[in-house]
């Protein structure tokens, strides 16, 4: 089953109606890579209660597109193609309705691959149409040539063959999933043109994303906004963290290329001053304006910066745009969400978004709708701009996890998901009470986007989850009021089974991370084949209140590892689990928990699997993109941070390491490893392979020469998790099989023993 990807969307207005545009990927099984195309619908209200969603009768794939980005009126596409060959030039196709209009090639010598990775990421059109800012990799230095008699100077040697090009100084870069990624630059290509402009002023120490356009007001000067990195003594891999520092910046633009105005060719080789809009806190990102141009909002993880945990619960900000350009040394940063400790039953956990919409206001100017996770799910939030007056749009009695995809005026685009149910398109119209109370009701719509087949759709019919609330054990007055709370787990069943079926217990990664209450591919299949699941979300996890994600620093391999059990043991007491054929499946630090368990509880599980997994902190932090990781869980703290790790540092790795419990594993392990990993390299999981190899252990291993750290690639999940279901209906089957033996043995005995019983007592 392959169902797509929603990516992005875009609704454009009409005099006929609202036009949605969907970018989309799906998994290419034999290619290896996912196609990307475009779906297009046309909605028409016809009546409060009735909305129709008029579909275009095929996608358009795009095949070879790294990105599309629609202009602000919807009447043109920018499609942006980067080259596989790091020496082809990069393509901007611009596109109308019915043809393409423009078509520009910018060599290596102007920059390298324009970055469309969702972090560093940043395409913008200007509001009028005429200018695109984009965030791409700085053209690489020239490098030394060689030939017989040594160095040369200047003009290169050609193609003689008695010369060579040297490999230049090495650069850090951004590590894990951005290898060969040094420096984010930005750059405005004016589409008249076809000119690109550097934009000059932004230090080298300062790695760039997330661009967009000020507001341009009639007369005013128009400004580009954008986070900046710094990047320290090193870049710390920056994938799935949020706690590397980072400011909002802004700074005038004129264009230079094309323009013959006196000021332009004074400024042509000057830059323009740089201004940071959030001097006074340690992290900025997401910018988004108001729709009046008022207001800069953004989101901060400064709670992760400030802490070291790579994700923390984040908050809302809002400053005042000065539309006369008059930057203040310190800009006054107002508070709209703050962090939240811990919430009581029922109430806002937090916020846990990482990115806004491109355009997430409603009509009043002053609502900023967002997707947010609230415990085990994923929810849609409204948030008022001016009182921070937070409120759960999505229906407040769904388990089922939420999305939003694009705002249609005050009307909501949105995609709904459970475990057991592949996601569906939610259209929610805006209800206003007599009050003045917002609230929507949702609209469920015909789509052709996930169609399964009919045979997987009676699989799923046959499914059934609930969300489990597990009391933590050993609660005492020393832990913090949100630790105190009930962790949670979602339990998939089969609801035709009178028995239990084998339990495959799920663990996240992070470990400040979620497993939300969504579909998966992966675990529906797992599902299909027999299985229950217990997916965990322990104390660490995001989704419930700061107070319960920082309480696990400094008892990683203890705390989580106790939570895991507890939720199994629960699961067990219900008579959702037969003790004797109860799985493991979990990656990175899902993989720590996964090794840790199966060394510290020999006997619980009768398999296990382990993606890419942690299992020695001691030589993984020599290694590791993210050393500061290891510092961070075992001590709660990066003030011990080092690149030379004292002996002591080490010992007390090594004693937080599942390597350290290897001698009492004997519980048949598969490892699915990438060796292009840089956040686990692949050594940390072969040294605990070979440790398991010396002691006799079962266990497989498959390698994976071409993937990093999530193993997502399509032949590599595919492969993986059919993997993963043999080996677990193996030993699953197994332990079925001795349980019953050992059952028909001890009755036969009892059996025997009683007759004898019996004769002795007759006489």
């Amino acid at each position: 089953m392959c169902i797509p990807n929603i990516d992005k969307a875009w609704i454009f207005k009409s005099d006929s109606g609202s036009q949605l545009m969907f970018a989309m990927s799906q998994a290419n099984l034999l290619a290896n890579k996912r196609r990307k195309f475009l779906l297009s619908t046309h909605i028409s209200k016809e009546s409060r209660e009735f909305v129709k969603f008029h579909w275009s009768p095929f996608p358009v794939e795009m095949n070879g597109v790294s990105a599309f980005v629609p202009s602000p009126s919807g009447l043109k596409l920018l499609v942006v193609r980067n080259s596989e060959n790091v020496e082809s030039p990069t393509q901007f196709e611009i596109w109308s309705s019915c043809q393409l209009e423009k078509e520009f090639h910018i060599t290596q010598k102007v920059h390298g691959s324009i970055y469309v990775d969702g972090w560093f990421e940043g395409i913008s059109w200007n509001s009028d149409e005429t200018h695109v800012a984009y965030v791409a990799e700085e053209p690489l230095p020239s490098k030394p040539t060689f030939n017989h008699l040594g160095y040369k100077k200047g003009d290169s040697f050609g193609d003689d063959c008695g010369s060579w090009k040297g490999q230049g100084d090495w650069e850090d870069e951004w590590g894990e999933a951005y290898a060969g990624k040094r420096q984010p630059a930005m750059f405005v290509i004016n589409l008249d043109s076809g000119e690109v402009q550097p934009i000059k002023g932004i230090p080298r120490s300062l790695s760039v994303g997330q661009v967009i356009w000020s507001p341009n007001s009639k007369g005013s000067d128009q400004y580009l906004v954008f986070v900046g990195w710094s990047g320290g003594k090193r870049k710390l891999g920056i994938k799935y963290c949020s706690n590397r520092p980072c400011a909002i910046y802004t700074t005038k633009f004129t264009d230079t290329s094309s323009s013959c105005s006196d000021e332009s060719k004074n400024n042509e080789n000057e830059a323009y001053p740089l201004y940071n809009l959030t001097k006074s806190i340690s992290s900025g990102f997401s910018p988004r304006f108001s729709k009046d141009g008022k207001f800069l909002m953004f989101l901060s993880s400064k709670s992760a910066v400030d802490s070291g945990a790579h994700r923390a619960t984040e908050s809302l900000h809002r400053i005042n745009w000065p539309s006369d350009g008059n930057f203040s040394e310190t800009t006054n940063i107002l508070n709209v969400i703050q962090v939240v400790k811990y919430a009581e039953d029922g109430c806002f956990p937090g916020l846990y978004s990482s990115r806004l919409l491109s355009d997430p206001w409603l009509s009043d100017e002053q609502t900023l709708v967002l997707s947010s996770f609230w415990r085990s799910c994923q929810v849609i939030l409204a948030v008022n701009l001016l009182s921070g007056e937070v409120s759960r749009v999505s229906p407040s009695d769904s388990n089922h996890s939420w999305n939003i995809v694009a705002l249609d005026g005050d009307d909501i685009v949105a995609v709904c998901s459970s475990p057991v149910k592949v996601p569906e398109i939610k259209y929610g119209k805006k209800i206003l009470s007599r009050s003045g109370k917002l609230s929507w009701q949702w609209l469920n719509i015909s789509s052709p986007i996930f169609k399964c087949p009919d045979k997987v759709m009676l699989g799923l019919s046959s499914l059934q989850f609930e969300i489990l609330e597990i009391p933590v054990s050993g609660v005492s007055e020393d832990l913090t009021e949100g630790a105190k709370k009930p962790i949670e787990a979602i339990y998939v069943s089969s609801s035709k089974s009178d028995k239990c079926d084998p339990l495959v217990v799920v663990i996240h990664g992070g470990p400040h991370s979620l497993s939300p209450s969504s579909f998966s591919n992966s675990l529906a299949y797992l599902s299909s084949i027999g299985n229950s699941l217990l997916i965990v979300n322990y104390r660490g996890s995001l989704g419930f209140g700061e107070d319960a994600l920082q309480y696990l620093p400094r008892k990683v391999c203890s705390q989580d590892v106790q939570d895991v059990l507890t939720a199994v043991d629960y699961a067990i007491d219900m008579g959702f689990a037969d003790a004797s054929r109860i799985t493991l499946l979990g990656g990175s630090h899902g993989g720590f928990l996964t090794t840790h368990l199966i060394g510290q509880a020999p006997d619980k599980f009768v398999a296990a699997v382990a993606r890419n997994p942690v299992c020695n902190l001691a030589s993984m932090v020599g290694i590791s993109d993210i050393p500061d990781w290891c510092f961070f869980e075992a001590y709660g703290d990066t003030n011990h941070f080092t690149e030379a790790p004292s002996p002591d540092d080490l010992s007390r790795f090594h004693q937080m390491s599942p390597i350290s419990h290897v001698s009492k594993v004997k519980t048949p392990t598969l490892f699915l490893l990438g060796t292009k990993d840089l956040r686990v390299p692949v050594s940390n999981g072969l040294q605990y392979v070979r440790a398991l190899k010396e002691k006799g252990v079962p266990i497989k291993v498959l390698v994976f020469p071409n993937d990093n750290h999530p193993l997502d690639r399509p032949q590599t999940n595919f492969e993986s998790f059919l993997n993963i279901g043999c080996w677990f209906k193996k030993y699953s089957e197994e332990a079925s099989f001795l349980a019953m033996f050992a059952y028909v043995y001890i009755a036969g005995k009892v059996k025997k023993r009683y007759s004898s019983y019996s004769k002795i007592l007759s006489r």
